[in-house]
């Protein structure tokens, strides 16, 4: 039987003891054909969350292979380090342009094809080095692997977007921006292994054989597809023709560009600034670089749970990095004792992982249907512009005998960073929707809640006996 509701709760059912266990199991028959299917969705959306974070970790580790090689490279080429250099800045343009292209050729095409094209392509480009190591060939390997890593970020994110569960999102883009982290955290200790079991040149052909041993294990498994081609092969709509370079997506670049700047900076000349302009030492100086890059990864997984449970990730963004601008001022103005300055640069590296989900999101909400590979293309192009820039800007800083302007140039791009934050977030309308409902009172929102539809206060349930 009913019981009268005098409440804004929903009426409930009284069922009689001598039915009770009967209810249970019929309920409990009829909820396992639907928990079978979530179960095996579930499953899979962890496999290609496991793969296509495995394939972000190749990314990273290719990024630093030849760096870890100067000397070797340095030494059988006859070159300096200005040619060697060279080479880094032909990658870095090379994938500049090519990303936003490739995020378009991601939609159109395929994102599965692509990212096995992507691993391939890297991988060949180390193993010909090995082969023919000469100065043309690391020049033609600089421009094949610029191209292979600006597959990464287009069909992954493309991937990601279509394939895990929304509630999930943050996690799943933490995840993945972790396996990366982790990909170059382990980079010189597998290279310096390397050369010493294989030499340099077995080195550089082991680094290219792990790019298609990948490829093959997503082949394998089973990688899923996403793109508009994906879509209309699984019966959906073909996307509608729409200009991609929006006001939020320009900005969410110029965002992307100033992230890359203010990061670039402390951990590419933290250390020589700490050294050269504060007297601290080489241990300490490294130790707390070791804490900023550590802890960023350990922000990035929190990270992923804070952009679940909020739809404010500009505004997120925009705390911590206020936050880690006041933080960097301290470090470039005031000489910090050891201990103090590894829980600054600790708490800096923390936060400025933090974002990092938060900052995924702002791009995929942005994102027009069907153009998530364009779009994560395209602000992607901002990190390969700051990675150009950087270098220079705060060599230069160096060269001028200025190591506090290296923290305080940081800490103004930060700011500015912070300011651009507010105008980064687009109202998408499933968020909308999702306003509105919560507004409703057919939805249970406003002054109904409690989930489900509710019925007038004034209209009463009639009691009914067994």
């Amino acid at each position: 039987m009913h019981l009268r509701s005098w409440t804004n709760n929903p009426p409930r059912t009284i069922v009689p003891r001598r039915y009770s266990g009967i209810s249970k199991e019929m309920a409990d028959v009829l909820a396992a054909p639907q928990q079978a299917p979530q179960k095996a969705r579930t499953d899979s959306e962890f496999r290609t969350l496991g793969l296509i974070s495995v394939a972000h970790w190749v990314s990273h580790f290719h990024l630093l292979v030849l760096p870890m090689l100067f000397p070797f490279l340095k030494a059988q080429l006859g070159v300096g380090y200005i040619e060697l250099g060279f080479a880094l800045t032909v990658f870095a343009v090379v994938s500049g342009l090519t990303q936003a292209p490739l995020g378009y050729i991601v939609d159109h095409v395929g994102a599965r094809i692509i990212l096995l094209a992507g691993l391939t392509l890297g991988g060949l480009a180390f193993i010909l080095l090995g082969l023919h190591l000469s100065y043309s060939w690391l020049i033609a390997s600089a421009v094949l692997l610029g191209i292979a890593n600006s597959v990464y970020h287009p069909a992954d994110y493309a991937i990601l977007s279509e394939h895990m569960d929304s509630q999930r999102m943050g996690r799943a883009f933490s995840v993945h921006t972790f396996a990366g982290f982790l990909g170059g955290a382990v980079a010189p200790a597998i290279m310096a292994m390397l050369v010493t079991l294989v030499g340099g040149f077995g080195a550089l052909i082991a680094a290219g054989a792990i790019g298609i041993v990948v490829a093959l294990l997503l082949l394998i498994v089973g990688i899923p597809d996403a793109g508009a081609r994906h879509q209309m092969a699984s019966g959906g709509a073909k996307p509608p023709r729409q200009n991609i370079l929006t006001p939020a997506l320009i900005v969410l670049t110029g965002f992307f560009t100033l992230l890359g700047l203010s990061n670039a900076g402390i951990s590419n000349f933290g250390v020589v600034a700490l050294m050269g302009g504060y007297g601290t030492s080489f241990s300490t100086a490294n130790l707390a670089l070791t804490a900023y890059l550590g802890f960023s990864a350990v922000g990035v997984l929190t990270g992923g749970y804070l952009a679940d449970r909020t739809h404010r990730h500009g505004q997120v963004a925009a705390v911590c990095f206020a936050i880690n601008t006041a933080l960097v001022l301290l470090i470039a103005w005031v000489t910090l004792p050891s201990i103090a300055l590894i829980a600054v640069m600790t708490i800096a590296g923390f936060l400025s992982g933090v974002i990092a989900p938060s900052r995924d999101m702002l791009v995929r909400e942005a994102a027009p249907p069907g153009a998530a590979g364009r779009a994560f293309g395209i602000v992607s192009t901002g990190f390969n512009f700051s990675g150009i820039a950087s270098p220079l800007l705060f060599g230069w800083i160096m060269d001028q005998n200025m190591p506090h302007w290296v923290f305080a140039v940081s800490a103004l791009f930060m700011a500015m960073t912070v300011v651009l934050a507010f105008f980064t977030e687009r109202k998408s309308p499933a968020a909308t929707g999702k306003t509105d409902a919560a507004l409703s009172p057919i939805t249970g929102g406003g002054p109904f809640r409690g989930g489900g539809p509710k019925m007038p206060i004034h209209q009463k349930t009639r009691d009914e006996t067994p």
